[in-house]
């Protein structure tokens, strides 16, 4: 005995995108075939033409009257749509943020050895933020935070440029350096 309670079977969403086969409603069709001219059939001669030669008819426009549609493999299409955005997805480039703190009274011997590896980051491509930390009443020291992030800025202006100056947000004063383009 058949079970009658269960749940239909649910579309694919890549089938969703399109239209196929016995799916499509229109009466008339515009076909559109490589290296030929658009030309409007009905929708079972198409049909026809399809099974003809094994392959599915994909409404491809559907808002235009009569809608546009192709014979293809619709499996292959699908395969070449994903594929295509793999590859894009792929060719993206991901930004990278390295963040370097100071203080506001750092020593030379630490900022040399921070300008170091800020020059490291930036020639791997990554983009360098910079910030001075103001604790307490550190906070009245703000020109000396931002003379150091200045003389930062300075001392790494062959490997990057600068994206944001010196801006005092909350207690960090933030500088965003971008690398150089080769």
């Amino acid at each position: 005995m058949r079970n009658n309670n269960r749940k239909p079977f649910v579309k694919r969403e890549e089938e969703a995108l399109h239209k196929i086969n016995d799916k499509i409603m229109a009466s008339e069709i515009r076909l559109v075939q490589d290296g030929q001219e658009p030309k409007i059939i009905s929708i079972r001669q198409a049909l026809a033409m399809a099974e003809e030669q094994e392959l599915d008819l994909v409404e491809i426009a559907a808002n235009s009257v009569p809608p546009v549609c192709r014979i293809m493999d619709y499996k292959k299409f699908l395969y070449n749509q994903k594929r295509k955005q793999k590859e894009l997805k792929a060719k993206q480039s991901k930004v990278v943020v390295k963040e370097i703190r100071f203080g506001p009274n750092t020593d030379d011997h630490d900022f040399n050895f921070k300008v170091a590896h800020a020059k490291k980051f930036l020639e791997e491509g990554s983009k360098v933020k910079a910030y001075v930390f103001f604790r307490g009443r550190t906070i009245v020291f703000k020109d000396r935070g931002e003379i150091l992030l200045l003389k930062f800025v300075q001392e790494l202006a062959d490997a990057g440029v600068v994206e944001q100056l010196p801006k005092l947000e909350g207690k960090k004063m933030i500088v965003m350096i971008n690398p150089k383009k080769k």
